[in-house]
């Protein structure tokens, strides 16, 4: 049974302001889109930086970071090997959200990336002080992608389409 359409299960409750309920209707499904390639985007940049050995903002080597926080915060073992899935996963997983391509495999996956940063830097709140505000948000998007696919203008839709034949 397909799964029903963002459209059709996403019903805003009246507004105060002017604006016609067709206004709404046409925006609902593009704020998606922007909010799905947005959040992509963002996910990339963290992700490229560890591949590519190049400095993010302020971090001169994020892989090593990366390693630093898995190791020796996070406690796990394989620091090396699992900072790079995680280089990966927000390089490719960005882009292919980002595209709306295997969102829903891709999305709950960030969103367990974003929970584990947010028990590294947590219980500090203010990112200002690195604390786990930015990630909280992160993860709260990466779910809301994940519960939804990928939806219109993506690549996920025209392979639904063309796997039912339309």
């Amino acid at each position: 049974m397909p799964a029903p359409s963002f459209r059709a299960t996403t019903h805003a409750p009246p507004s105060l302001s002017p604006a016609p309920e067709g206004f709404y209707a046409r925006g609902r499904v593009a704020s998606y889109v922007l909010l799905r390639t947005t959040f992509g985007i963002t996910i990339m940049t963290h992700g490229l930086p560890k591949l590519t050995g190049s400095a993010h903002g302020s971090m001169a080597d994020p892989m090593a970071g990366s390693v630093n926080l898995i190791e020796n915060v996070l406690g796990l073992p394989f620091a090396p090997q699992l900072a790079l899935f995680v280089a990966l996963l927000e390089s490719f997983g960005g882009l292919a959200i980002a595209i709306g391509f295997a969102t829903r495999l891709f999305a709950p996956m960030l969103a367990v990336q974003m929970v584990a940063i947010c028990l590294a830097l947590g219980p500090t709140y203010p990112w200002i002080d690195r604390g786990i505000e930015y990630p909280i948000i992160l993860g709260v998007v990466a779910l809301h992608i994940a519960m939804n696919g990928a939806v219109a203008w993506s690549i996920d839709t025209r392979l639904a389409r063309s796997a039912r034949g339309a």
